[in-house]
């Protein structure tokens, strides 16, 4: 049975840190790019950051670049967001979702997704 278990979140003040974490069971997931999406209330699910499988390469969203940070520790099965300079806006539900195809081109799209965590809450506010 395949799991990706996101770490809790939290709330945050603005300028403020996290890390989350997405560990997997029942699949590898150096094998598959592994995407952050986020869901903000009312608004559409979408795509912060991807990692690649084949030469583990990243993306970003325009939001959240320079500020956000994925990575990969094949050893431990986890994938790594960091999140740096928190802002209000970056209020939502994160989750971690494995794609078997391997590659970040359309991180963006759920429909590329094969298995998904059950999100955690991010909370910015002071």
């Amino acid at each position: 049975q395949v799991q990706l278990v996101e770490s809790a979140g939290g709330l945050v003040q603005p300028g403020g840190s996290l890390r989350l974490s997405c560990a997997a069971s029942g699949l590898t997931l150096q094998d598959y790019a592994i995407g952050w999406l986020r869901q903000a209330p009312g608004k559409e699910r979408e795509g912060v950051s991807c990692i690649g499988s084949i030469d583990g390469s990243t993306l970003y969203a325009d939001s959240v670049k320079g500020r956000f940070t994925i990575s990969r520790d094949n050893a431990k099965n986890t994938v790594y967001l960091q999140v740096n300079s928190l802002k209000p806006e970056d209020t939502a539900v994160y989750y971690c979702a494995a794609a078997a195809g391997g590659y970040c081109s359309g991180y963006v799209y759920e429909e590329v997704y094969d298995y998904w965590g059950q999100g955690t809450q991010v909370t910015v506010s002071s």
